[in-house]
């Protein structure tokens, strides 16, 4: 028998279901640590099914912080009317917008960084290498470029509610539990008397 304290510890870890988070600490002998990387593992593998399916709903979601000084504004897509009306999912939404507002990414994946901005990074780091020996110069670059998406990137970021996950891996914890594909199509955030940026895959 698996002690509920654990079930509610797990839950609450890795955003899983109940009978989810039941049945791997059974599989685990009540080790959270071994049953976090098992929901992990299928949790990818359902994103990766999951991830060639269309996806024709949605939500749109504005969020706006403290007194009105900073605005985030996502679109998020799913496969059905039904999953967009779910708790999970417009939850999942809400965070997202409040990630946007607090962070500020600039865009959703390193994929979507230009070409001609990330060359220009890369040209930053190389004068720090300088004289280094190939292989170790190669890590070093490999390491602020893990870095600058981590500050760039939407899906890099630490999730503002939990440190040890990424938005990536929320995005796939979220479509493990609720079954459907899900994409982050676009964001926007705007700064009371700042610049406004975001995101737009259509670009």
């Amino acid at each position: 028998m698996v002690d509920n304290s654990f079930v509610v510890k797990l839950r609450s870890m890795t955003g899983a279901g109940i009978v989810d988070c039941k049945k791997v600490l059974e599989e685990t002998g009540g080790d959270v640590e071994k049953a976090v990387d098992l929901l992990r593992q299928r949790g990818e593998l359902k994103a990766a099914k999951a991830g060639s399916r269309a996806t024709k709903s949605g939500l749109v979601h504005a969020y706006i912080h403290g007194q009105g000084g900073i605005g985030a504004m996502v679109e998020v897509l799913c496969e059905t009317d039904f999953v967009a009306r779910n708790a999970d999912f417009q939850e999942f939404v809400h965070e997202l917008a409040m990630q946007v507002a607090a962070n500020n990414p600039l865009y959703i994946s390193p994929e979507d960084i230009p070409a001609e901005v990330l060359e220009k990074e890369k040209e930053f780091y190389l004068a720090d290498v300088e004289g280094k020996p190939a292989e170790i110069a190669a890590k070093i670059i490999e390491g602020k470029l893990q870095k600058y998406y981590s500050e760039v990137c939407l899906l890099k970021q630490q999730f503002i509610k939990d440190e040890d996950l990424t938005i990536e891996e929320l995005l796939k914890n979220k479509i493990a539990v609720i079954g459907e594909n899900i994409q982050i199509k676009r964001f926007v955030r705007y700064a009371l008397g700042g610049k406004t940026s975001g995101c737009d895959l259509e670009k």
